[in-house]
C-alpha cells in the first residue's frame, strides 16, 4: 500500500516536472520582443509576412523566421491564399498572460510607457474588453 502512494507520488513528481518544462519552452518563444510584437499585431486578425515585417519593423526574412518559431510552438497558424500565406493567433489565450505581463512590467517602469498609443501597443485585447499593451 505504500508502495502504491510512493509510486503515484513519483509519477506526479514527474509529471509535474514535465509540465513546468513544457511551460518554460512556451516561455522561451515569448522571450523576443519582436515575437511579442508580432503577435501583438495579429490580435487584429490575421495578417501576411509583408504586413507583419512592416508593422514590426524588420525585414521579409526576419520576421519569417520569428514566424516559423511562433508556428513551431503553436501560437500562430497558417492559411494560404493563392501564393500568399496568411497568419493568425492560434491561441488566443496567449494574448492576456501577455497583457497581464505587460501591465506589470509598465506598473514597474514606467518610463517604459508609450507617450501615445500606437497600431503595435495599444490594440484590442483578445477574449477582454481592453488591450494593456504590447502582448
Amino acid at each position: 500500500m505504500l508502495e502504491d502512494q510512493a509510486g503515484r507520488e513519483e509519477e506526479d513528481r514527474r509529471r509535474d516536472a514535465e509540465a513546468f518544462r513544457l511551460h518554460a519552452e512556451l516561455c522561451k518563444v515569448l522571450t523576443d520582443p519582436k515575437r511579442l510584437m508580432i503577435l501583438q499585431a495579429l490580435r487584429a486578425g490575421e495578417r501576411c509576412v509583408g504586413d507583419l515585417a512592416e508593422i514590426v519593423g524588420m525585414s521579409l526574412p526576419n520576421a519569417s523566421q520569428h514566424l516559423s518559431v511562433l508556428r513551431h510552438a503553436g501560437l500562430v497558424s497558417t492559411r494560404r491564399g493563392g501564393t500568399t500565406v496568411y497568419y493568425s493567433m492560434a491561441e488566443p489565450r496567449i494574448a492576456q498572460a501577455c497583457d497581464i505581463v505587460h501591465q506589470i512590467v509598465l506598473e514597474r517602469h514606467p518610463e517604459a510607457r508609450p507617450r501615445r498609443a500606437h497600431a503595435v501597443s495599444r490594440p484590442a485585447v483578445v477574449g477582454a474588453a481592453a488591450g494593456s499593451g504590447q502582448g
